[in-house]
């Protein structure tokens, strides 16, 4: 009986140790096959982002068309910077400050954390997680970012970002949503335009660019009047000529 016992942990043992492997073996093919699209995508256009599967697979319209950050609106570029994440050129990934604020604040809310996402780690999340708010998902925003950022340098990160963001409900990338919004490309927005794309940028489904509320509006003026004048010092990661 004594040896039966000890015959069954044994068997037991050998199927977690099996079990263990199982798992390990698949994280790493995970890890790796993401290494792999991490350095694809610094060449390569992404296809798709999981925000837009989403969309596509609740049967939403999905509208989205590749540019370079080259034709696009510097002006957009800027709005967007300057209202998203100002320390863009300055962080390597995480805005730690600004995430430890978010974190406390949560603490005292009894609630997920938001806020305090810069934009390697929006990007992150529209790529490769899920939307909604949690400690998971925070958690894992935070290696991603920082592997997309040294993976792909500041430009091109950015380039991606404003490429998959959603401005409309549908409407991803800067492209489709100058078009939408004002009818004319990306390249050709002017200031006031940019501020209100970036002005909508948090709640895209709330504020809309192209018909702005008094809310909108007043944000587009800020972002217009004080954050965009003389940002050219902060950008200079991505205009080094600037």
């Amino acid at each position: 009986m004594a040896r039966s016992r000890k015959a069954r942990r044994g068997r037991r043992k050998v199927y977690a140790r099996r079990a263990l492997a199982a798992v390990a073996a698949v994280g790493l093919a995970a890890l790796l096959l993401l290494a792999a699209v991490i350095v694809a995508y610094r060449f390569v256009a992404p296809p798709f982002s999981t925000l837009m599967v989403a969309q596509a697979v609740s049967g939403g319209e999905v509208r989205q068309r590749w540019v370079p950050i080259a034709r696009m609106s510097r002006h957009l570029v800027t709005a967007v910077v300057m209202s998203e994440d100002a320390r863009f050129c300055s962080h390597q990934g995480v805005d730690w400050g600004a995430m430890r604020e978010a974190v406390q604040e949560a603490w005292r809310r009894g609630e997920p954390p938001r806020g305090a996402s810069t934009i390697p780690m929006q990007t992150a999340k529209n790529l490769f997680l899920w939307q909604g708010r949690s400690y998971l998902r925070k958690a894992m925003e935070v290696p991603l970012a920082y592997a997309i950022r040294f993976g792909w340098g500041r430009r091109r990160l950015l380039e991606i970002y404003l490429n998959f963001a959603e401005w409309a409900p549908g409407v991803f990338g800067a492209e489709a949503a100058a078009r939408h919004h004002f009818r004319k490309a990306a390249a050709r927005l002017s200031p006031r335009e940019a501020a209100l794309l970036a002005a909508a940028l948090p709640n895209p489904y709330v504020r809309r660019a192209g018909r702005p509320g008094p809310l909108t509006r007043r944000l587009a003026s800020l972002i217009e009047t004080r954050k965009m004048k003389d940002s050219s010092r902060f950008l200079r990661c991505i205009y080094p000529a600037t």
